[in-house]
């Protein structure tokens, strides 16, 4: 015959048990929401660095963090989908791939705090008040350093001594692209080149883009593009490109170079990604985004492909590779 349990005596027998197995019971484990624009494969560097930075704080996925991966396998329209599924699972914390994934993020929600990781401008398009208080319910890492448009041109002009027209491959529509073509104004004038722009809006203008750059005998392109140009398939398509028009080309970020480019002068994402886990456990452990700081790029990577420089004819300086934090052979 079973002996009825009443409330006061299980109550009793709960704490009764040692503080850890009532802990164990009671603990939530935070559960973060990350959507990524590309597939699984094409993320997966920036996904392990994450994961790299949540195991630096202590967090073992599926242990006491649980991430909930969501992937939009290059198809944007997908996002919206993506982030209402992450509100459903009542997320804490959403993490942001790019400034088009935090705009979908924001109008899925204001209460939830959102980490950026690959933001251009957040002020200048609005998401944040201001980098030192944000103000809102997003944080975290800021790419844009508008001085590294006229590194990648300074480093152009070294690689092509006789260089004097360089073609700048940009996008009219992103926040950050008037000041980035005022930094390569300035860093040109110093340089004695000019500049010839062409607008890339989507995939479909990167060929005419390169077309029109040989039939101005440009001596070398910039890429300076933005929004969903980056993807895998996209970064091969115009690194192809490149070494079919003989042009030599900078790109800002090491991706390209690792596709087959000739060079980048850029912000590290893969660093970026491992810092956000600190902005998770701050959030954690209490913070709120309105009072974290954004933090802008401190960490550069230039990478050279010599393999790409051979495909076109280009010797490399030895000066210029004892500076490259990656030569890829």
């Amino acid at each position: 015959m079973h002996k009825k349990i009443t409330r006061r005596t299980f109550c009793s027998m709960l704490l009764a048990l040692p503080f850890p197995a009532r802990a164990q019971q009671t603990a939530k484990i935070p559960r973060i929401g990350y959507p990524l624009a590309a597939s699984s494969s094409t993320n997966s560097p920036r996904v392990e660095a994450f994961r790299q930075g949540l195991r630096e704080l202590g967090f073992v996925e599926g242990k006491n963090i649980i991430v909930e991966w969501r992937f939009a396998e290059g198809k944007r329209d997908r996002l919206p989908l993506l982030a209402a599924e992450l509100m459903r699972l009542k997320v804490d914390i959403l993490i942001s791939d790019s400034a088009s994934t935090t705009r979908v993020l924001k109008e899925a929600t204001s209460t939830i705090p959102i980490i950026m990781t690959n933001d251009g401008d957040p002020v200048g398009v609005g998401f944040i008040a201001s980098l030192a208080r944000p103000g809102g319910n997003i944080t975290g890492l800021s790419t844009f350093s508008p001085e590294l448009s006229g590194k990648r041109l300074e480093i152009l002009k070294e690689i092509v001594p006789k260089l004097t027209r360089v073609a700048v491959f940009g996008t009219s529509t992103s926040a950050t692209n008037a000041i980035e073509l005022k930094e390569l104004e300035l860093a040109s004038g110093a340089l004695g080149l000019k500049l010839q722009y062409h607008d890339v809006l989507t995939v479909k203008d990167i060929e005419p883009a390169f077309r029109a750059a040989v039939k101005e005998r440009s001596g070398a392109v910039l890429m300076n593009v933005s929004g969903g140009i980056g993807g895998a398939s996209q970064r091969k398509q115009t690194v192809q490109l490149a070494v079919k028009s003989r042009v030599p080309a900078t790109y800002p970020r090491g991706e390209y170079v690792e596709d087959g480019g000739l060079m980048s002068y850029g912000v590290n994402l893969r660093d970026l990604d491992r810092r956000a886990a600190v902005y998770v456990d701050k959030i954690l452990k209490g913070r709120t985004p309105a009072d974290l700081p954004v933090e802008q790029p401190m960490k550069f990577e230039f990478v050279i492909n010599l393999n790409a420089a051979k495909q076109i004819g280009l010797t490399i300086p030895q000066w210029t590779l004892m500076k490259a934090d990656k030569v890829i052979k």
